[in-house]
């Protein structure tokens, strides 16, 4: 009978299988995953910028209608000017911003480095010595003198009691299963930011390179000018001549000899002021250079720039985003959306596991005895708790940079728009402007030569001959002027579409 029981019991008591103890462990971690899960906040959708106009709002001339897409343009073919390009090329060989920012990027590099490496297992080898001698009346102290007497163990097996040795050698292993997307979202973040630091070099280049072409033309205009008032003081000193001599006959006046030199000495000091102004604009062109000082070596002409872009049809979307500024903010954009995964991932149980092996023994002569092989392997699951109030600011920040990240992307993107539609408006202005402006010297130079016969001639006065030299001076001085402004269009064009790539 009691046999029968037991077999009965036998039968119908449930037995709890290798299965049904691993579903026993596992639905636990499953609970708290869904627990979790629920309370985790979701990612604030990525925002849409403003669909881009096809056309820039400007009326602009095109001689093809087959060039869809926008092709950069190139440091080397931009400039047509040689001594200029000499000179771009040792900026950015010298130039402290530059080189510093080149460092800047290999340290972007390095946490992009790191930010893939966290995905995989550490490893470690240590080795551990230590020595204690444990007290008569602790637990260490009575259980190592208790076990020297035991006869279960070996000579090898007893324990010195007066110096305890503990030695390790061997590795530890621990690594953090990436379950939710928090370690591969930094690494996503990391790599953007590295692509935005990319353009954030190039971005810099483009500036500076602008910078010292802004420079170099404005050398080139202040020398045309000192040109121009070298050739006038000329003018001005053969009128002053012709009137000292009228002034000997009595044909002129004392008076009209008086506002000839003080025109004379006006134009002496103007021109002793543009001196100062090439020494300044040449000593801060040096100094982007690296140098301490010396000479530029410059051209005589304004150079034209490379404006065959004018003549494409082109991609609105294409040169927008080939824009450093722009593609920098893109990438940041993108780096901060990861951010917020990962802030969000912080929210579910993190999975641990690790482990060790190597040698473990409180002697030296049983270091490297096969029984002194040792080996453990961790497991562990942590989720936030008391601390949620910490992780949620953190998701709370990272979500509001994304949408800060957005806003500055659109604001890049309307001002790229804006700025490459006024310059395209402005460099066809600039054509027409010294067009008038070089007609207007040539009325003016006539008006110079004519006032000279009729004042010889008796039909003008001395008045209207320093009226006449005065505004052929301000014209020619304008015109170079207008020159200038309109090389500088052309280099913010340069910078506008995007920089070159050297």
């Amino acid at each position: 009978m009691k046999n029968s029981l037991n077999k009965f019991y036998k039968n119908t008591t449930p037995s709890v299988s290798f299965e049904g103890r691993k579903a026993m462990y596992i639905l636990p971690v499953v609970f708290t995953t869904l627990l979790f899960a629920c309370s985790a906040p979701k990612v604030a959708e990525q925002q849409k910028a403003k669909t881009l106009p096809e056309n820039f709002d400007v009326n602009r001339k095109t001689t093809t209608d087959s060039l869809q897409v926008f092709i950069p343009v190139k440091t080397e073919t931009y400039f047509k000017d040689p001594e200029l390009e000499k000179i771009l090329d040792i900026v950015i060989a010298q130039n402290p911003d530059y080189l510093a920012m080149q460092e800047r990027i290999l340290i972007a590099n390095s946490h992009l480095k790191v930010a893939k490496l966290a995905l995989l297992p550490s490893f470690d080898l240590g080795a551990d010595l230590s020595g204690t001698r444990y007290g008569k009346y602790t637990m260490d102290g009575v259980g190592n003198f208790d076990t020297n007497f035991s006869q279960n163990i070996s000579e090898k097996q007893r324990i010195n009691t007066d110096l305890t040795p503990n030695l390790f050698l061997g590795g530890k292993v621990s690594w953090e299963a990436d379950i939710w997307g928090k370690l591969s979202n930094r690494k996503k973040a990391a790599r953007q930011r590295f692509f935005a630091s990319q353009e954030g070099m190039r971005l810099l280049q483009t500036r500076l390179l602008s910078d010292v072409a802004e420079l170099y033309y404005k050398l080139i205009a202040l020398d045309k000018q000192a040109i121009i008032y070298e050739k006038n003081l000329k003018t001005q000193q053969r009128a002053l001549d012709i009137v000292s001599a009228q002034r000997s006959v009595g044909k002129a006046t004392e008076l009209a000899v008086q506002q000839f030199n003080a025109q004379n000495n006006n134009i002496l000091a103007e021109a002793e002021e543009l001196n100062l102004s090439i020494d300044q604009t040449e000593k801060a062109l040096l100094t982007l250079l690296g140098e301490y000082g010396g000479k530029i070596t410059r051209s005589k002409e304004f150079l034209s720039g490379h404006l065959e872009v004018l003549n494409q049809k082109i991609s609105v979307d294409s040169i927008i985003h080939n824009r450093p500024d722009v593609s920098q903010a893109y990438f940041e954009l993108l780096a901060s959306k990861a951010d917020a995964k990962s802030a969000r991932a912080a929210f579910f149980p993190t999975v641990n596991l690790g482990g060790y092996a190597g040698f473990n023994s409180f002697s030296f002569s049983t270091f490297f005895d096969s029984g002194s092989f040792a080996w453990q392997l961790l497991g562990g699951i942590t989720a936030p708790v008391f601390n949620k109030g910490q992780i949620k600011h953190e998701y709370f920040t990272a979500n509001k940079r994304q949408q800060i990240s957005f806003l500055e992307y659109q604001k890049s993107i309307t001002v790229a728009y804006n700025e490459l539609s006024a310059l395209l408006y402005r460099t066809k202005a600039f054509e027409d402007v010294l067009e008038y402006k070089s007609k207007e010297i040539e009325h003016l130079e006539i008006a110079v030569n004519v006032s000279n016969d009729l004042y010889l001639s008796g039909y003008a006065n001395y008045l209207e001959i320093i009226s006449a030299q005065k505004n052929r001076l301000q014209a020619e001085l304008d015109f170079v002027d207008m020159q200038l402004k309109n090389v500088n269009s052309q280099i913010l064009l340069y910078k506008a579409l995007g920089g070159g790539i050297n």
